[in-house]
């Protein structure tokens, strides 16, 4: 399905030259430890790149240092041209990027349908002075909102369980919930954290097929972290290892599974 475009919308303008998220020698520390060492790489525009690695690689302090969650102190992160370094983390979503969570960040008590609205909020223009007296624009703004939630609760298949609490809703189906709400600030870079955790087969093969659909019927880019490492290899342009921090290796997908340092970090040194 198509969804629809505001009419109030400006055209985006003509995407700028190189990639759209470029890291440079980024490194992390929590006291002694380093969860992050000399990491580089680039996302190019338009693609699904995943970003692999046992447990305690670093990929989700990548994540959150890319959401400004976590400071670094070394390095550089450039979104769509823009360093982030001096960006408050409330500026993210506006800037284009959205992120779903390893742990579900919903409002539980919320309808799903509500709960992609508020998806949408760094996206709306009237302030809380302007909803509190219902000034012009307030209700066509509302109105918008409601049926871009609209349309998403269709695209993501959740049309029969729009109105109810999040809370009563299956893990399978809160994921979902949680992507409408990533999707519904119109990214152009969309961070997915281990989106396939806690599904079961059949899930995990939907969900290779609803990342596709979103990167080509939104035209973004996904960076995605993940442990399935069939989904990923399935889904992904290009594959970005880590392990202990460091990149130890980044390509297609098949040229990262033939690498000898990944099928070390994951099978052992006797593999």
């Amino acid at each position: 399905m198509q969804l629809r475009q505001d009419s109030h919308t400006v055209p985006p303008p003509a995407p700028a030259a190189g990639p759209l998220l470029s890291v440079r020698k980024l490194r992390v520390r929590f006291g002694g430890i380093t969860a992050l060492d000399d990491v580089s790489f680039d996302v190019a525009r338009g693609q699904i790149a995943g970003l692999i690695g046992p447990n305690g690689a670093g990929k989700t302090t990548l994540f959150n240092c890319l959401s400004r969650l976590y400071a670094y102190e070394q390095g550089a992160i450039t979104f769509d041209g823009q360093p982030l370094e001096k960006l408050p983390r409330h500026r993210m979503a506006a800037l284009g990027m959205g992120r779903t969570f390893q742990n579900l960040a919903l409002f539980a008590s919320m309808s799903v349908l509500d709960n992609i609205k508020v998806g949408q909020h760094a996206r709306t223009r009237k302030g809380f002075l302007a909803h509190a007296l219902r000034l012009p624009g307030v209700a066509a703004e509302e109105e918008a909102c409601s049926q871009r939630a609209a349309e998403l609760v269709r695209f993501l298949g959740l049309e029969q369980v729009a109105r109810k609490p999040v809370a009563d809703l299956p893990f399978g189906t809160r994921k979902r919930v949680e992507l409408g709400r990533a999707l519904a600030s119109a990214p152009t870079l969309l961070l997915l954290d281990e989106p396939a955790a806690g599904l079961n087969h059949e899930e995990v093969g939907a969900l290779g097929d609803l990342i596709r659909a979103i990167r080509d019927q939104f035209q973004l880019t996904v960076l995605l972290v993940e442990h399935h490492m069939g989904l990923v290899m399935s889904v992904s342009d290009h594959v970005v290892a880590l392990n202990f921090g460091r990149r130890i290796a980044e390509g297609t997908p098949a040229e990262v599974q033939r690498d000898p340092e990944v099928i070390q970090a994951y099978l052992g040194a006797e593999a």
